[in-house]
């Protein structure tokens, strides 16, 4: 079942640089992120594939549902033989409301590091 976003959430582009890093390296470099604000959550960044090092990313078998925005694909990092599990999530099919975020990216900032965030930069 779908519920209705508008009331919740907020989509709007992000306006500077968005750097992730997972210790040393360097995962995402973007200045074309989007910012989704939902009451409740903090300030998330969904970036685009094609700005992330895919090759660092292994998809999980992690999934969640939000009855906002749909069903969840998590990805893992793996760096030189250490794995991150879980840093990443993806809506690769989310509801009409939020398509601007399907199939991008965004990291969890508790396991990551994000530069550019605004109120979620470390």
């Amino acid at each position: 079942m779908c519920h209705d976003p508008s009331e919740r959430i907020d989509l709007k582009s992000h306006s500077g640089r968005v750097r992730v890093w997972a210790g040393d390296t360097l995962i995402a470099d973007t200045r074309k992120a989007i910012e989704l604000r939902e009451t409740g959550y903090p300030l998330r960044l969904y970036i685009p594939r094609e700005d992330v090092e895919m090759t660092r990313l292994r998809r999980s078998a992690t999934t969640t549902h939000c009855p906002f925005k749909g069903d969840t694909t998590y990805y893992s990092i793996e760096l030189d033989g250490e794995t991150i599990r879980d840093a990443a999530w993806s809506y690769e099919a989310p509801f009409e409301a939020v398509a601007p975020i399907r199939g991008r990216l965004a990291f969890d900032p508790e396991l990551i590091r994000i530069q550019g965030g605004g109120d979620r930069s470390g």
